[in-house]
């Protein structure tokens, strides 16, 4: 899919209802609180600004790859109260205003996000940071692909970016390609897949996190920081995608192999589609913002975050079906609606729900997911 087509069409899906990111995101939620102690440190680092003589200080934080959930406002949140109280507690007169930008691609359901925000409350900042209900700073929004310049050179003080940069800009067309070694022919997914196609989608990962780091690097104050946590994997094997290919490479794989079987859409509609998900190892990671040489790593880890199925009864073996059928959904069911339509897109999930229920127990003890987290700042 060419990268343009991919930027206008993908995002997580939007509203309200079951299968809605908004709805299924609980998991998401629950290993960006785990990394709060990693996130802190980060903030920990920020240089804190005096204002200008002329005007208050501001201080700029942006979320990339937003989505539409609550996941994007709390974090935000975290971040501006803890800079708050660094502020306070290092003696300055008053807090600096603080601006958010929430970023995702122009597809995103900006609408369903922005209805989630408290309204901004009190005359003053401080007013502002003591309340509960009230947001203490201004909002945003700013569409546009973030492998690309998004904000003027140095104006942003914390860059924040979670579950995000495992998106690839696009599916590389080797894969796709019929007379190329990389063809990823039977699979809508790489784990499994051949070597060559493994490699194309590791290259297009280092490319677009290259594009990524070039273009922060232009917009980050300097004194500043960027904290970022995406899929990755603990196996060397880029074929081996680890709860990425349990997610995209098992049932969901399955569930398009019936449609083929069952006469309801052709192989090569089927092998025309590929996840653009890349979940790299750590070298992976590494070895582009050292090649890049902008950014100094303060950490860079491979973090345990857990189940991605939140159940409320674990030995419900439909309610976990259902889960893993709306998780997939809530991620892909943008791109897989553009490729095969609603109603075969509703014959798919339903699919990938019986048979993740017949497995019900096997996915709650198999399927884990592993993290990259990064902290970065400047390295000049």
């Amino acid at each position: 899919m060419a990268p343009m087509k991919l930027e206008r069409m993908l995002s997580m899906k939007g509203g309200k209802d079951e299968s809605s990111y908004v709805n299924n995101s609980q998991a998401q939620a629950q290993h960006a609180r785990s990394m709060l102690h990693l996130l802190t440190e980060t903030l920990d680092g920020v240089r804190l600004s005096s204002p200008p003589e002329y005007s208050p200080a501001t201080f700029v934080v942006a979320d990339l790859g937003c989505s539409c959930g609550s996941n994007t406002i709390h974090m935000v949140d975290v971040i501006i109260k803890h800079m708050a109280k660094r502020y306070e507690a290092a003696g300055f007169e008053s807090p600096p205003e603080f601006s958010a930008f929430f970023s995702d691609l122009p597809s995103n359901d900006f609408n369903t996000l922005f209805q989630l925000l408290p309204p901004y409350g009190g005359s003053s900042m401080e007013e502002c940071l003591a309340s509960d209900s009230h947001r203490s700073y201004f909002v945003a929004g700013v569409p546009g692909s973030f492998y690309r310049r998004l904000f003027p050179a140095k104006s942003v003080d914390v860059f924040y970016s979670a579950f995000s940069l495992h998106w690839l800009s696009q599916v590389p067309e080797v894969v796709l390609d019929k007379r190329s070694t990389a063809y990823n022919k039977g699979k809508i997914f790489i784990h499994g897949a051949n070597v060559s196609a493994a490699i194309a989608y590791k290259k297009q990962f280092q490319s677009d996190l290259a594009g990524f780091l070039r273009s922060r690097s232009n917009e980050m104050k300097p004194g500043g920081s960027m904290f970022l946590v995406c899929l990755g994997r603990t196996c060397v094997d880029p074929t081996d995608q680890g709860g990425a290919g349990l997610l995209f490479g098992t049932h969901f794989q399955d569930a398009w192999d019936d449609l083929v079987q069952e006469g309801l859409i052709t192989s090569e509609k089927r092998d025309n589609f590929n996840i653009p998900v890349y979940a790299p190892s750590l070298e992976d990671f590494k070895e582009v913002v050292e090649a890049d040489g902008s950014f100094a790593i303060n950490k860079l880890e491979v973090f345990k975050g857990g189940s991605p199925l939140v159940v409320n009864h674990p030995e419900d073996a439909a309610e976990i079906g259902r889960a893993l059928a709306n998780s997939c959904r809530s991620v892909s069911g943008v791109l897989v609606d553009a490729h095969i339509g609603e109603h075969l897109s509703d014959e798919l999930f339903s699919r990938v729900a019986s048979r993740a229920t017949s497995q019900a127990k096997e996915l709650l003890d198999q399927l884990q997911f592993f993290h990259i987290v990064a902290s970065l700042s400047l390295s000049y």
